[in-house]
């Protein structure tokens, strides 16, 4: 069954994962040292690899391509060569065609008696001959003719008839009278003439149509260049890890089979391994062939109809290069080897300075907070081990705080129990008092004191910051009812509260600062009605907030000093001070009762609680409250 690819990619991915899992977990398993020594490795002497390896293949392609250019420059000096002899063998056919006297005894129309032949043998050939072999480089200038009044005359004049089994007969007389080159191996038609022109070896011959005037065929026009002349640096010494070829249109191949690059494989099989290709511009290609690496430099020459190939052994040049590239490698492994080492000295040096400190750490672990740490120095482990006696130090300060600390709690708690004694002795005085009132009919007192004992209790035993709405009231009640003893009987408290805001979470002495500050300002307003002063408190529930109403119809506030004390309520503590002092210079409040109560709302609800103050003069003063919606299930002790 043929799995999913993309199971396939999850599986891959989860290997990999695997994989890095398990080198993490080694390299952390590791001591500093050999992660430092490692990381050596992968920052430095990788990159100094890459490096050599980079240079090295620099210096690879350089070699390569000097050898090429210099190949290149051999290939392109030949087949100036062959410029030059294909020009040379093109202007000797040329005269041998613009002799008039050769061409009327070519073209003769009548049969030529022995004394004209002896006298054309003696004067027109000898001086033809002589006019066309004056160039060593030519090896044989030869007319064909099919004119059967043409008697032959060796070794120039020669009849048709030898030639037409040559494969190029044919093809020759094709090219209606162009020129044809063709490679040619040893030919047998001269072989038994003792002319100093006859040639066994392999030749370059040019082969052109001859025509009467009226473009008839005549005869094929031959001009022949020793093959080792023809291509001089094919068959001159070069360097021995290089050789010129000539391979032919049919696949012969020329060249000096016995130079050195041979050795190992045949001409034929290096060509054969060749990709051959048809362009005039040089090409360059590199190859290998029973395990020796090549390069092969061609170019195709169309008038020629061959390929001139120049055929390079780099087994020297790789040689070389093997030669380098292990000194290279030698010097980078010494390189390396002297980097570890000093490496592994300065680690050494830095770590030991560490192992101080692991030891110092295991002495605190075991309980001596009281040693000295030998690290010094201004680099970054000098300032670990500065940090660290720091640290003892801030550690054995701690210890003497906490003892301290311990010690004044057990002198609180025992203050505390102090004042529990102190306080259930004042409540036994006044419960005594309240008695003695009673029984003497002193009715106001002993409800008095009734209320200034609760009061007394409510504010002593401070076991929670939180309290239930319905305990605040409470002893707001208490608070107005003393007043009432001082004020006979002109302060009046309403409430409309509804059940389910009695539980509702309040801080504890929250509400009655608020009204001790209206009692305090709204008392002695001149506009009272009938001397009395009237507090309301209300509470009701907007949204998921609970909103405390504390309003008095005292004589209210004008509207710049409102505005500037809702601004003091949430003021910074800097100029609260300084607007404070100005206010201790003339009769107004300070509002730090209120402020008080503001600033533990926000810091108990957030910035959304608080309190805010609205007033009209002459009218009222109502100081709104808002908290967030919660019930306590119980309520302040008493």
């Amino acid at each position: 069954m043929r799995s999913l690819p993309g199971s396939d990619v999850n599986g891959v991915r989860r290997a990999g994962r695997g994989w890095m899992g398990a080198i993490r977990r080694v390299a952390e398993g590791l001591p500093i040292q050999a992660k430092l020594i490692l990381s050596f490795v992968l920052i430095i002497f990788i990159p100094i690899v890459l490096f050599a390896w980079y240079v090295f293949s620099g210096i690879s392609d350089q070699s390569i391509r000097e050898m090429a250019k210099k190949n290149e420059n051999i290939l392109d000096i030949e087949k100036n060569n062959i410029q030059n002899n294909i020009d040379l063998m093109e202007w000797t056919g040329q005269l041998a065609l613009s002799n008039q006297d050769m061409n009327d005894y070519l073209q003769t129309q009548e049969e030529m008696d022995t004394a004209s032949l002896l006298e054309f043998k003696t004067k027109i050939f000898s001086n033809f001959e002589h006019f066309l072999f004056n160039n060593p480089r030519i090896s044989g200038i030869r007319l064909y003719t099919s004119n059967p009044r043409v008697y032959e005359f060796w070794p120039v004049v020669l009849k048709e008839s030898r030639i037409r089994s040559k494969s190029w007969y044919d093809t020759v007389l094709g090219q209606r009278g162009m020129v044809w080159w063709e490679i040619q191996r040893s030919d047998s038609i001269l072989s038994n003439t003792t002319s100093g022109f006859d040639n066994q070896g392999p030749t370059v011959s040019l082969l052109r149509e001859i025509t009467y005037p009226d473009q008839s065929h005549n005869g094929v026009l031959e001009v022949d260049m020793d093959i080792k002349q023809f291509f001089t640096k094919t068959f001159s010494v070069q360097e021995p890890s290089s050789q010129l070829l000539v391979v032919s249109r049919n696949g012969q191949i020329f060249t000096d089979e016995d130079a050195a690059i041979f050795r190992h494989a045949s001409a034929k099989q290096l060509i054969d391994a060749i990709r051959l290709t048809p362009d005039e511009g040089d090409s360059t290609e590199a190859f290998r062939y029973g395990g020796q690496s090549y390069l092969a430099v061609q170019s195709y020459i169309p008038r020629l109809g061959i390929h001139l190939v120049n055929v390079v052994s780099l087994a020297d040049t790789m040689a070389d290069l093997r030669r380098t590239r292990t000194n290279l490698v030698f010097v980078v492994l010494m390189l390396a080897a002297v980097l570890i080492v000093i490496s592994s000295f300065m680690h050494s040096l830095i770590l030991k300075r560490l192992k101080v400190l692991r030891d110092s750490m295991k002495k605190v672990r075991g309980g001596d907070f009281h040693l000295d740490v030998p690290v010094y120095g201004t680099d970054e482990v000098g300032e670990l081990g500065h940090h660290y006696r720091q640290l003892l130090k801030k550690i054995n300060e701690l210890i003497v705080e906490q003892v301290n600390r311990q010690a004044a709690t057990k002198e609180a708690e025992l203050r505390s129990l102090k004042n529990q004694i102190d306080s259930h002795f004042l409540y036994n005085t006044l419960e005594n008092l309240k008695m003695l009132a009673e029984i003497e009919g002193q009715y106001t007192i002993s409800d008095a004191l009734t209320s200034l004992g609760g009061m007394m209790r409510y504010s002593l035993q401070w076991t929670h910051d939180r309290v239930r709405l319905r305990d605040e009231i409470d002893h707001i009640r208490n608070y107005v009812a003393i007043m009432n003893i001082r004020y006979d009987g002109r302060l009046e408290l309403r409430l409309d509260v509804p059940p389910e805001c009695m539980d509702q979470e309040v801080l504890k002495m929250s509400l009655q600062p608020i009204v001790e500050n209206a009692v305090k300002h709204g008392m002695n307003a001149s506009g009272l009605k009938d001397g009395k002063l009237l507090v309301a408190l209300t509470a009701a529930v907007r949204n998921d907030q609970c909103v405390i109403e504390i309003a008095d119809n005292g004589s209210g506030m004008p509207e710049e000093p409102l505005r500037r004390l809702n601004r003091m309520l949430r003021m910074e503590e800097s100029d609260y001070r300084e607007l404070r002092s100005e206010f201790a210079k003339g009769k107004e409040g300070s509002g730090i009762g209120l402020r008080n109560v503001d600033q533990r709302l926000v810091i108990s609800y957030g910035q959304e609680s608080g309190i805010r103050v609205e007033s009209v003069e002459g009218s009222f003063t109502r100081v709104v409250m808002t908290l967030p919606r919660f019930n306590l299930t119980g309520g302040e002790s008493r």
